[in-house]
């Protein structure tokens, strides 16, 4: 059986091959997307090969439209975004090098969206736990680190006192 994570209302990921050096998912995104927060990846490469669709990225504030086959290479701390603002579903090779706790990250993404969460998705407050957790693969680029993390924790613990 093949597991298929959802990391936001519109995105989700197959994962293809996890191995210490790779993670290789399957990225499908919905029709009708927007900008996803701004974030990086603080020791990991990114690579996308687009498969169907048409997808958007912003990397370092540089826009480009991807088609079928297009490439992007995301350089380790490079603040990024991806989305499909199209009228069709788009897929994509994805690719994380190395795999770190990426796959983890998106199991502990999915369970959130399992759980009691509304249909926009679980809230900042179910988020800011695993933002905390998970910091060596995936970060917020929203607000410098040193005052996010603080921020992270109040919310994180208001979050497990909620649940």
């Amino acid at each position: 059986m093949t597991d298929r994570l959802r990391l936001t209302p519109r995105e989700s990921v197959i994962v293809r091959r996890s191995e210490p050096a790779v993670l290789e998912v399957e990225g499908i995104w919905a029709p009708g997307g927007s900008p996803p927060p701004k974030h990086f990846h603080p020791r990991q490469e990114e690579q996308f090969r687009v498969i169907s669709g048409v997808l958007t990225a912003r990397v370092d504030g540089a826009e480009r439209e991807l088609a079928q086959d297009d490439t992007l290479e995301i350089p380790p701390g490079a603040v990024h975004q991806m989305w499909n603002a199209g009228e069709v579903e788009a897929r994509a090779s994805w690719k994380t090098m190395p795999a770190g706790r990426t796959e983890q990250w998106f199991r502990a993404v999915d369970a959130l969206h399992r759980g009691p969460a509304s249909e926009k998705g679980p809230g900042l407050l179910a988020f800011a736990p695993l933002l905390r957790e998970y910091d060596d693969v995936f970060r917020l680029a929203v607000a410098p680190q040193l005052l996010l993390r603080p921020l992270l924790g109040v919310a994180g613990a208001l979050g497990r006192r909620r649940a």
